[in-house]
């Protein structure tokens, strides 16, 4: 039964690895093949036309507008307070968006406790792959947020900015 299971799990995976990249020349993660990305947006009650892929993590209070996509490997953790993101977002590869942060419990020894935020990304934005965004920070609408930048403080709305930390450096 174990045997006729897997060969049958092996040939869907071999043929939808076929049909996908004959058709966009891409291959994915077997989890990828079988999970709807649009399903899974509307399980997680996200607004219409949101894309996320099954390797994204998503834990507590998040919010997503409609047409937002949200690539592989991305942490989006409102466990800390509401996590908001727009409409026509896109949210690259490898992004990590936090409510929280556990600096003062850890250094603390455990005396203190976590430190909470909301955290807000506005519509139209641009979030580049492996950025990382603090807790209780406010990317305005229309933002771009160049790759691996790490953001602590809020980006006004239209801003251009990248870097570690992340700094504005023009308008979009």
């Amino acid at each position: 039964m174990f045997d006729d299971l897997f060969t049958s799990l092996k040939q869907l995976w071999f043929d939808k690895r076929r049909l996908l990249n004959s058709k966009y020349r891409r291959t994915l993660p077997f989890s990828e093949y079988i999970v709807d990305r649009w399903e899974k947006a509307k399980e997680l009650g996200f607004e219409s036309e949101v894309s996320v892929y099954d390797s994204s993590y998503i834990f507590g209070d998040v919010t997503v507008g409609k047409s937002t996509w949200i690539g592989p490997f991305t942490i989006l953790d409102g466990s800390g307070g509401q996590l908001s993101i727009g409409s026509y977002c896109s949210i690259s590869a490898g992004v990590q968006i936090y409510t929280h942060d556990t600096v003062k419990w850890a250094t603390s020894g455990g005396k203190e406790g976590y430190e909470r935020a909301a955290t807000s990304i506005g519509d139209h934005c641009y979030i580049g792959p492996y950025t990382v965004i603090a807790k209780g920070v406010t990317v305005g609408d229309r933002c771009v947020i160049g790759a691996h930048s790490l953001v602590l403080q809020d980006i006004p709305a239209g801003s251009r900015a990248h870097g570690a930390p992340c700094r504005i450096v023009g308008a979009v």
